[in-house]
């Protein structure tokens, strides 16, 4: 299930069922299906223009049919009507395009949540945006009146269009977070955040304010509020997150830059999910006041493009002046290739000979620098500090406002909550070591790993597979993010069709030298 739009209902394995039951329903898993819709005569199904009454007229329906169309949900809407029944709508899509309504009124049970009516309905496709207004995508669209903030007109940029992140500051605008009550009490800015004015000022114009996760704090590009925002490089899978909205826009060619953040891989994934360049800077190169916080100490602002050279034109207006120099090696760690899947792994092995051919540079193994066990650990730790973090930074409005978040991210929040000091330090200790070991490391060259650890995953994966990629990507992402050296996705991989990102590490400071590998190198044809 993709998401859902829940409305004050607490969880209580709702949407657990829910997923359950689409999987039932791709695998033609009878005696699931028969378990999760109610037991007895008063159960209904209908379709069409006909109506199934009673458990065993359905049980004997779905046997003769077969399995249902292959289909995945681009949106859930959750509707409490009672403490014990609740309302669920399904938009869905179909393989062949087609779209459709599932609507399911279920009861909770003392076994849990029972379908006790249901009722299908098939259509066209799902409309999908021609002008940039997806609600997924966009909390505010670009509009025929003309862009959200003017471009200054002149400068390096002039012409080109911004999605930013709905945590960024826009002048006249409210900043959202991804969360609806975020968003109500948020008020009118009156200025625009340094990093957002920097482009304005270069020419650029504010296009629209695109979606986020839920006050950052994901990896994979849902939200339970607004939807999914489509990956038009692989429209059946995620587009990452958490700068999921100006990920999709730019992917869709609705704007050619993405001005976001990135924590623990927010733009690094996203980059990898929907085929973007994506920079992450180092800790402190750009400005982030102004911009909503998760865990200040590991935030950072940074950008999403199509277009390498309008990449690094737009972050030489971020950056200070500095000299560039090159590496003297491409540096390949095994462990850290053996935290991705086998065929990212070869995927991103592949992006990387094209690199080294295409600069010059070798490559060098770096064993045994890092091992997968290591990779755990500091991924372990990042996550404790970066949840202390996220607590004291958001903790008094998750008090206050009950219900506000999603259950899986709520909890990632109360994860802060619950540290004890002697937790929070031995997560630093940690974090302390792995940056001198990759210091040491990147002394002599350059680092390049999988961006993460798989492509995008369908967007009917069940939650289990979510958290699966997300925790096998964090291995990988949280190293730049704990030692604070800049990073670039190059979107060179290719699983199948599914894009797949190369990720170099540069020194600290080095960011500049990083960016002008991009006017060293083009995209490697695909065979």
């Amino acid at each position: 299930m993709s998401h859902a739009d829940d409305s004050g209902i607490p969880e209580q394995g709702l949407l657990t069922a829910a997923a359950r039951y689409e999987r039932a329903l791709r695998e033609n898993d009878l005696p699931v299906l028969d378990e999760l819709f109610a037991d007895g005569p008063p159960t209904l199904r209908a379709e069409g223009g006909a109506a199934l009454v009673g458990h065993a007229d359905i049980s004997a329906y779905r046997a003769r049919r077969g399995g249902a169309p292959a289909r995945w949900q681009r949106r859930v809407h959750v509707r409490a009507l009672g403490d014990a029944d609740a309302l669920t709508v399904s938009e869905a899509e179909r393989s062949d395009g087609s779209g459709g309504l599932q609507t399911q009124l279920w009861h909770r049970c003392a076994d849990g949540w029972r379908i006790t009516a249901a009722h299908v309905s098939s259509g066209p496709a799902p409309a999908r945006s021609t002008d940039g207004d997806d609600p997924a995508t966009w909390r505010v669209a670009p509009g025929a009146s003309g862009p959200v903030l003017p471009g200054s007109g002149t400068g390096p940029l002039r012409g080109t269009r911004i999605a930013v992140k709905d945590l960024f500051a826009v002048a006249g605008q409210r900043t959202g977070g991804g969360v609806p009550a975020w968003l109500a009490q948020a008020p009118v800015e009156t200025s625009s955040a340094p990093a957002l004015q920097a482009l304005v000022d270069a020419g650029s114009e504010v296009t629209g304010i695109a979606q986020t996760d839920e006050l950052a704090f994901s990896l994979m590009g849902v939200n339970v509020h607004w939807g999914t925002p489509r990956n038009p490089a692989a429209p059946a899978h995620l587009p990452g997150g958490s700068t999921s909205g100006p990920a999709a826009a730019v992917a869709a060619g609705e704007a050619d830059l993405g001005l976001g953040t990135d924590t623990a891989g927010s733009l690094r994934v996203p980059g990898s999910f929907c085929g973007l360049y994506a920079w992450r800077p180092s800790h402190g190169a750009v400005d982030t006041s102004g911009v909503l916080p998760l865990a200040p100490s590991f935030d950072t602002v940074g950008l999403l493009a199509a277009d390498p050279a309008l990449l690094a034109a737009a972050a030489d207006v971020l950056l200070v002046p500095a000299p560039t120099a090159r590496p003297s090696a491409l540096l390949r760690s095994s462990a850290l290739f053996s935290l991705a899947s086998p065929r990212t792994a070869l995927a991103v092995d592949a992006a990387l000979a094209a690199l080294a051919v295409q600069t010059g540079l070798p490559v060098r193994q770096v064993e045994p620098d890092f091992t997968a066990e290591q990779a755990r650990e500091w991924a372990e730790s990042f996550r404790t500090l970066q949840a202390a973090e996220a607590w004291a930074s958001h903790g008094g409005f998750i008090d206050a406002h009950p219900g506000a978040l999603s259950p899986a991210v709520e909890r990632r929040f109360r994860h802060g909550q619950e540290l004890t000091p002697a937790a929070v330090e031995a997560a630093r200790a940690v974090v302390e070591r792995t940056r001198g070991r990759l210091e040491a490391v990147l002394a002599g060259g350059w680092l390049c790993l999988p961006s993460t650890a798989a492509p995008a995953p369908r967007l009917d994966a069940p939650a289990e597979e979510f958290e699966a990629a997300r925790a096998g990507t964090l291995r990988l992402t949280t190293l730049a993010s704990q030692t604070g050296v800049p990073a670039l996705n190059l979107p060179w991989g290719r699983v199948g069709e599914l894009p797949v990102g190369l990720c170099v590490l540069a020194p600290r400071g080095s960011d500049r030298s990083l960016l002008a590998l991009l006017a060293e190198v083009a995209p490697p044809r695909r065979a």
